[in-house]
């Protein structure tokens, strides 16, 4: 069996990065979401993708609202860093 080097190259470099932290999950869902709605233009009825965008959206929502919650310094730098818009309040 041939092991893949790339796989072992990704997860540290995770590491390096502190994958855990709130500001690095949501900088990730950022750029799968961004990638998700440019793929959507293309493809209109690509319901299953369409899906999957929510999810994303609710788990980076929850995330960002936890982060509000908890420290709103970081959740402002956060926001202005990934030119995120502010939630609707209800």
């Amino acid at each position: 069996m041939v092991k893949n080097p790339s796989i072992s190259v990704i997860t540290q470099e995770e590491k390096e990065e502190d994958s855990g932290s709130i500001e690095f999950q949501v900088f990730h869902f950022t750029s799968k979401i961004r990638r998700l709605t440019s793929h959507l233009e293309l493809h209109k009825r690509d319901f299953l993708s369409q899906r999957g965008l929510r999810r994303i959206l609710g788990k980076r929502q929850q995330l960002l609202t936890y982060l509000s919650k908890k420290n709103k310094v970081r959740y402002k730098k956060l926001m202005d860093q990934l030119d995120i818009r502010e939630p609707k309040t209800r």
